[in-house]
C-alpha cells in the first residue's frame, strides 16, 4: 500500500485530500505547521474515514527539520500544498510569500532527489494566466506576468519543480486550481480560515451569520455581465478527487512527460454577484454587502478549460456551485 505524504493536509483543500485519498486505499502521513488551521481538523479525517492518518507539526521552512522528517519516514509520493495564498495580502507581504512558498518547495525536491522519490503532486493556480486574453482558459493559454505576488510564487514554483523533474527524473504533476469551495458532505470539515477570511466564500457564510458586519464586493466597474469579477468555483471534493487522479496517472506511469499542468475547474464562470444571489436561495439568507474599490493584483475574469484534464485524468466535476455554497453554509452553521 502506497504511502503518500500531504503537506498542508490539515487545510481547505488538504483535508479533502486526505480524505479521498485514504478512501481510495492510501496511508497517509500529513505535515503541518498549524498556522492556518487546528489540530481537531485530524480528529474529524479520522472520524470520517476511521482511519487516523500519521501527523507531523513541521515548518517546512526549517530545512532540517525537514531532513529529519524525510529520515525517519518511507513515502512513495508527496501532494503539497502547504503555502500561504492569499492574493491581496501577498501585495502586503511579498518577502514571507516568496520565503514560505519557494523555500519549502525546494526543500522537499532536495530530499525527492536524495531519496530517489517519485510523484509530486503541486498545488497551483489558475493565477499564473493572469488576465487571460481568451475564457475558457485552456493549458495552451500564455503564463503572463503575474498581476499578484501569490501568483508569482506558483510560476516560479512550477519552473522550479519543471527544473527538478528534467533534471532528477521527478515525475510531477502541477494542478492549477480555479476557486474552490464548499465542504466534506459529512459536515465535519470544511474552509475555516484563522483570522479574517482572505477568500470570498467564507466572507459571505461569516457575514450571513453574522460574525462579520458586512461583506465587501470589490469593484463593479469589471467589463462582465453585472460589473463584478468572474470566478470559476469548483467543490473542494470534486478537487480533492482530481488529486486521486493525478496521482493514480503518476503511479501507473500514464504521464506523457515527466513535468505535467492541468486546469482543475468546473469550466462555468460566475460572477460575485451571481455568487451572492446563489448563496442566498441556497441559504434562505440575505446578505448584507456593498460595493467598494477594485482590490490590487484581482483580474476580471477566469474560467477554465477542463477538456484536457477530463480526458488525461479521467476526471470531472459532479458537484453544483448550488450544492457547493449550500454545504459552505451548513459548514459554518456548525461552527
Amino acid at each position: 500500500m502506497k504511502r503518500i505524504l500531504v503537506t498542508g493536509g490539515l487545510g481547505f483543500i488538504g483535508s479533502h485530500t486526505v480524505v479521498e485519498l485514504q478512501n481510495a486505499g492510501f496511508n497517509v502521513v500529513i505535515i503541518d505547521d498549524l498556522s492556518n488551521t487546528t489540530l481537531k481538523v485530524l480528529d474529524s479525517i479520522t472520524e470520517i474515514t476511521g482511519k487516523k492518518p500519521d501527523f507531523y507539526k513541521i515548518d517546512l521552512r526549517v530545512k532540517d527539520d525537514v531532513k529529519n522528517f524525510f529520515e525517519n519516514n518511507k513515502v512513495d509520493g508527496i501532494i503539497h500544498f502547504a503555502a500561504f495564498k492569499a492574493v491581496g495580502e501577498s501585495m502586503q507581504k511579498p518577502l514571507d510569500y516568496y520565503e514560505n512558498n519557494l523555500s519549502a518547495l525546494v526543500y522537499l525536491l532536495q530530499e525527492m532527489r536524495d531519496r530517489n522519490i517519485d510523484n509530486f503532486i503541486f498545488s497551483s493556480s489558475c493565477t499564473v494566466y493572469g488576465q487571460a486574453d481568451e475564457l475558457p482558459i485552456t493549458e495552451k493559454a500564455p503564463v503572463k506576468k503575474a498581476e499578484s505576488v501569490y501568483g508569482n510564487t506558483k510560476q516560479i514554483g512550477e519552473e522550479i519543480i519543471e527544473d527538478a523533474s528534467k533534471a532528477h527524473g521527478i515525475n510531477a504533476i502541477a494542478l492549477r486550481y480555479f476557486n474552490p469551495i464548499g465542504a466534506h458532505e459529512s459536515i465535519k470539515i470544511g474552509e475555516l480560515p484563522l483570522g479574517v477570511p482572505q477568500n470570498l466564500i467564507p466572507f459571505v457564510t461569516q457575514t450571513a451569520a453574522g460574525i462579520r458586519k458586512e461583506l465587501s464586493v470589490f469593484g463593479d466597474d469589471y467589463p462582465t455581465s453585472d460589473g463584478t469579477a468572474v470566478r470559476d468555483y469548483i467543490h473542494v471534493v470534486d478537487l480533492a478527487k482530481a488529486h486521486i487522479a493525478a496521482l493514480q496517472r503518476l503511479i501507473n506511469k500514464n504521464n506523457k512527460e515527466s513535468f505535467e499542468f492541468f486546469n482543475v475547474g468546473t469550466g462555468t464562470g460566475s460572477s460575485v454577484l451571481q455568487v451572492i444571489k446563489a448563496f442566498e436561495k441556497a441559504s434562505g439568507k440575505p446578505l448584507n454587502y456593498k460595493i467598494v474599490g477594485r482590490r490590487k493584483g484581482d483580474i476580471t475574469a477566469a474560467y477554465a478549460d477542463t477538456t484536457i484534464a477530463n480526458k488525461e485524468l479521467n476526471w470531472k466535476t459532479e458537484k453544483s456551485l448550488d450544492e457547493a455554497l449550500a454545504s459552505a453554509w451548513q459548514w459554518q452553521l456548525k461552527q
